[in-house]
């Protein structure tokens, strides 16, 4: 992309660049810190994936934007029996595939069904299939889903709906990443038109869209892996807006505060922050694979490492005031089901009784400091960090320092991928992270026991391999439950659960911090309306309702130009069901969605 405008530090150059490439076209580039796993929507599971089928794709439903309430999307509206086992969708009929042909209630049939076989095709959205009986498309216009028990999240049922008139010619869906044959066929706000691995996803507006097209004429998602890369490129107007996945740093942030035309915007966040412990990775059939520390399969060990965990120094130190001190599992920015645990239950920073732990599990200092178990072996850990991530580095910093000091060793391993050896099981710990739906069952589903992959070292809609069965009931409960109360109550109970086993360390909740160029983008929308953020959103609202300003765009792409738009925090998602991506979803920890 090259810059659309004249900026002091390159001027002619960029401004003729304009001209010759966009041809009067108003291109949207958003500079994103994340690649793309997979374009296909049975396999996405990164923020950044699911957020580009968020708007190539139709959902049953979608989310508005002021109060994170369900309407309608595929489905002008939805209805349930009495005993709520029978759900019927009225699919509208103004909807097309971007290859001319109508989409039906077939294609949604069709959608689901895939899914519910689980050919390779439940990685994304297993979650949301796994109670559905039969799912039938008795006319065009109607759909109906019949349920094995009441769910109480059919009004978010996150899936994008694909023409099968497409997707029935693909052999194998679990080896089909959708990202060869362009323009990919879709229905929703944009289609997919071009992508290079690593560098760029290049969409065009629907201008056939039923709500209305898109103002901006083509929308890019342009990698940047140097965050401070991105930042510069707002500074000279080669991009439009700037987040990226991590946020902006503070610092990042407090320098572009008093830039000219430049705003920042920061919120609370929908995401977490965590640690990850690997409990023993197993397939679904319950077969072992991979090399986690047996230690950590003491729940003493687990609570020893996360007691010398100082939670306060870190959003302090490393977050600069821009966080919230970590807790449950649900971020407070969800009130009806954040939870935190109560004085007694705390496992609070206290280094003494993290080594009494230690030496209670039979990890005890020899006369060098260091831990060692019972043959002698020295306590050392792996903890898997994203490269891409300042975040994850500073954190490993100071573990490594305070472990240390209990006699632990730490190696803390920085990949571009971490994918790899998260899904191999190959890994001790690792710093992990989601973005959280207003409707939580995503997020909680992904630490059943019916996530965990078929065969060993396959990507499944797992987070990191628990599988117990406690949690398992509780889930099963919450998602049966239609009084809000009675089920906040439940979830609460899941996260009570989650964080006495340790598995799951909550450092914290960082605020989405952002920053756009008042210059080129006239207005955006945020979601929720009120203190929202911008991008990773469960909605399409902020790229489809996108207004460039008058006579000034970026762009800086081989191929592409117009306003560039960096981004990358989390936006708000919205009432049940949810998840990631769709975010939902898992870039291996490093933003899912």
């Amino acid at each position: 992309m090259t810059a659309g405008f004249a900026t002091p530090l390159n001027p002619a150059p960029q401004e003729a660049q304009a001209k010759a490439d966009d041809g009067g076209k108003k291109v949207l580039t958003v500079a994103v810190a994340q690649s793309v796993d997979s374009l296909s929507p049975f396999l996405a599971q990164r923020l950044l994936s699911t957020s580009i089928h968020r708007l190539t794709y139709e959902y049953l439903t979608n989310y508005d934007a002021k109060d994170n309430k369900a309407v309608p999307g595929f489905a002008k509206k939805w209805e349930s029996s009495e005993d709520k086992l029978t759900w019927t969708y009225t699919i509208r009929g103004d909807s097309k595939w971007s290859d001319g042909k109508q989409a039906t209630a077939e294609d949604a049939a069709w959608t689901f069904n895939k899914v519910m076989s689980k050919e390779g095709t439940a990685t994304a959205n297993s979650n949301f299939v796994t109670n559905f009986r039969k799912v039938t498309a008795p006319s065009p216009t109607k759909l109906v889903i019949e349920l094995k028990k009441p769910q109480a999240t059919m009004a978010a049922l996150d899936v994008p709906i694909v023409p099968k008139h497409v997707w029935e010619k693909v052999d194998d869906i679990s080896k089909f990443n959708n990202d060869k044959d362009f323009p990919v066929v879709g229905n929703g706000p944009f289609t997919l038109t071009d992508y290079k691995v690593d560098q760029y996803v290049r969409l065009k507006a629907n201008k056939d869209f039923w709500r209305g097209s898109p103002k901006f004429d083509e929308l890019v998602f342009k990698t940047y892996k140097d965050q401070d890369a991105a930042v510069s490129a707002l500074r000279k107007g080669e991009v439009s807006f700037v987040a990226g996945q991590p946020a902006l740093t503070p610092a990042q942030a407090e320098s572009l505060k008093n830039e000219d035309n430049i705003k920042v915007n920061e919120g609370p966040g929908r995401r977490f922050f965590a640690l990850a412990t690997n409990p023993g990775a197993k397939t679904l059939d319950g077969k072992k694979f991979g090399d986690g520390h047996p230690a950590l399969l003491d729940k003493k060990v687990r609570q020893a490492l996360f007691l010398s965990v100082d939670r306060e120094a870190l959003v302090d130190k490393v977050f600069q005031g821009h966080a919230v001190e970590g807790a449950g599992y649900i971020p407070p920015r969800f009130s009806e089901y954040a939870w935190k645990p109560s004085a007694e239950q705390e496992l609070k920073y206290d280094p003494k009784k993290a080594a009494q732990l230690l030496d209670e599990a039979g990890y005890k200092e020899n006369s060098s400091g260091k831990r060692v178990g019972k043959d002698g072996k020295p306590l050392d850990f792996r903890i898997l960090c994203h490269a891409t991530d300042p975040n994850d580095k500073a954190v490993g910093k100071y573990l490594k320092e305070w472990w240390g000091e209990l006699g632990i060793g730490l190696k803390v391993n920085c990949l571009d991928d971490v994918s790899v050896p998260w899904y191999a099981g190959e890994y001790d710990l690792a710093f992990d992270g989601w973005s959280v739906n207003p409707d939580p069952d995503f997020v909680l589903g992904i630490h059943t026991c019916a996530a965990l992959p078929k065969k060993a070292k396959e990507s499944a809609a797992t987070d990191n391999f628990i599988c117990d069965k406690k949690y398992d009931d509780l889930y099963d409960k919450q998602l049966a439950e239609y009084d809000q109360g009675k089920r906040a109550d439940i979830v609460k109970q899941m996260e009570s659960w989650l964080y006495d086993s340790g598995y799951m360390n909550v450092l914290a909740y960082p605020n989405a911090v952002e920053a756009y160029r008042t210059d080129q983008i006239k207005s955006i929308t945020t979601m929720p309306t009120a203190a929202g953020n911008i991008y990773g959103q469960d909605g399409y609202w902020s790229w489809w309702s996108a207004v460039p300003a008058d006579g000034k765009s970026s762009s800086k792409d081989g191929s592409s130009t117009g306003v560039i738009i960096g981004i990358a925090a989390a936006a708000v998602v919205l009432v049940g069901g949810g998840v990631l991506f769709a975010l939902r979803r898992r870039s291996t920890a490093e933003d899912r969605e």
